[in-house]
């Protein structure tokens, strides 16, 4: 085993000791108050819900682009956790849509089951073109079984009283910082790879922009940090989207 993959395999296996070992965390109620409750056109929270249009957009154009013959994939079947991930960014624009009509533990279970489907196949993707194409094939399912296993874990906990989100917690930094140790210590096949950095810095803003959204609000009504959390990682998709239709195979 080679010391870049002996790296992946001991992040893993602490992810998952974190998981297991670490003291249960519920769901804060206060996590479902958001700074910006407008209602508009009969909406509720109103902000907080049409925001999610630019998951939308960024699945919309990524799942095109996913299907364009003119988009550079080597082999065919690295077009399937790209597929995956634009779908797990338009249901996470309905699961999050519906999320943020009523805010509370039920509907949040919605919200969080497909961001672990855009999580998980993001990692696949980078697994299949700078580690093995068969290697990030294979895990993608397993993958996305363990990222829904932990979101009804913790929907399990918490209708049982005794919530835990650290195992959903775990797997969303395990997802990036995996992705992000990939894409630093393995090339890519195909141009335009350090595109994939700028995901990594939208959703860095797009966890700043939550954890300030009422400060943000705050600053002028205007809107809350958390419409502007979706926007920016809706980004993220966008810059998967236009990563995929101007890059080429190295040396193409």
């Amino acid at each position: 085993m080679s010391k870049r993959v002996g790296l992946l395999v001991g992040l893993t296996v602490a992810a998952i000791a974190a998981a297991i070992l670490c003291p249960p965390v519920p769901q804060g109620e206060a996590y479902h108050r958001f700074a910006d409750q407008r209602a508009l056109l009969g909406v509720a929270n109103f902000a907080d819900v049409a925001s999610n249009a630019g998951f939308v957009v960024a699945a919309v154009l990524g799942l095109a682009a996913v299907a364009a013959p003119r988009t550079r994939f080597e082999r065919a079947a690295e077009r399937v956790p790209y597929a995956f991930f634009f779908s797990g960014l338009l249901l996470t624009a309905a699961g999050s849509a519906y999320y943020h009509l009523a805010p509370d533990n039920e509907r949040l279970y919605w919200d969080r089951l497909p961001m672990t489907v855009a999580f998980m196949s993001l990692v696949a993707t980078q697994i299949v073109e700078r580690v093995s194409l068969r290697a990030g094939l294979a895990l993608l399912a397993p993958m996305l079984l363990a990222g829904a296993a932990t979101v009804q874990y913790w929907i399990a906990t918490e209708r049982a009283g005794a919530g835990n989100v650290v195992p959903y917690g775990v797997l969303q930094l395990y997802a990036v910082v995996v992705a992000a140790v990939i894409a630093w210590s393995h090339p890519s096949r195909y141009t335009r790879a350090r595109d994939i950095y700028w995901v990594f810095a939208a959703y860095v803003a797009a966890k700043a922009f939550e954890a300030l959204d009422a400060r943000i609000f705050d600053l002028g009504g205007i809107v809350g940090g958390h419409a502007l959390k979706h926007l920016a990682a809706a980004a993220s998709g966008l810059i998967v989207w236009n990563m995929l239709r101007r890059r080429a195979p190295v040396g193409a």
